[in-house]
């Protein structure tokens, strides 16, 4: 394990599943996420904001089998999300993606996907450098001093999503289930995709 592979580990929280159960069950055959997973099998990191999801569904987490089938939230992505394998995501629902050629975040509200490191000792040291801007670190932490320890599954959604100009002021900000948070920005991302700048759309919370 490298370094900042094992500083991550280090200051991340206790695993949500017990790590015996990794190599069988992680669907995903990349050997230093495989070790990763050996060594902590689904955890949180700075606060809460970072949630690497394990490899089964627990009260704290989705597994990450769940959550990468098509009909829990990809669906309502309509092909944007289809060829993601996401195995983390940030305090926003942003998704952290593997993939051969490294680690992407996908934006739940455009359905952009961008790389962000070549691997996951790249994505460790970015996350331990920056990890205000790669986990939304500083809004969760506020966030949870204002109103408690965010639930289990839940992430924080904008009522105005950023992409449209919402802010990250926690009045505009609420606590909503992971799936419920990615099928409502799906069905943003699906009416903003490829359109001009100025465009019309509508957005409300599905309930």
């Amino acid at each position: 394990m490298t370094e900042p592979l094992t500083k991550l580990l280090e200051i991340a929280s206790v695993p949500f599943c017990p790590s015996a159960m990794a190599d069988r069950r992680s669907g995903y055959s990349w050997p230093v996420w495989q070790k990763l997973l050996s060594q902590k099998n689904g955890f949180f990191a700075f606060e809460s904001a970072l949630r690497v999801f394990p490899t089964e569904t627990i009260e704290l987490s989705w597994g990450i089998g769940e959550w990468n089938g098509p009909s829990l939230w990809k669906d309502d992505y309509c092909g944007l999300a289809d060829n993601l394998y996401c195995f983390a995501e940030d305090a926003f629902g942003g998704q952290f993606c593997i993939s051969e050629t490294g680690v992407s975040r996908f934006d739940p509200e455009s359905g952009a996907l961008k790389q962000v490191a070549d691997d996951l000792d790249g994505w460790a040291s970015r996350l331990l450098s920056d990890c205000d801007g790669m986990t939304g670190y500083g809004t969760a932490h506020a966030w949870q001093a204002a109103n408690g320890s965010l639930p289990p599954r839940c992430r924080l959604m904008p009522k105005q999503p950023f992409v449209v100009g919402g802010t990250s002021e926690l009045a505009n900000l609420v606590a909503i289930d992971s799936v419920r948070l990615m099928k409502n920005m799906g069905n943003l991302a699906r009416q903003i995709h490829d359109l001009p700048d100025g465009s019309q759309i509508k957005f409300e919370i599905l309930h």
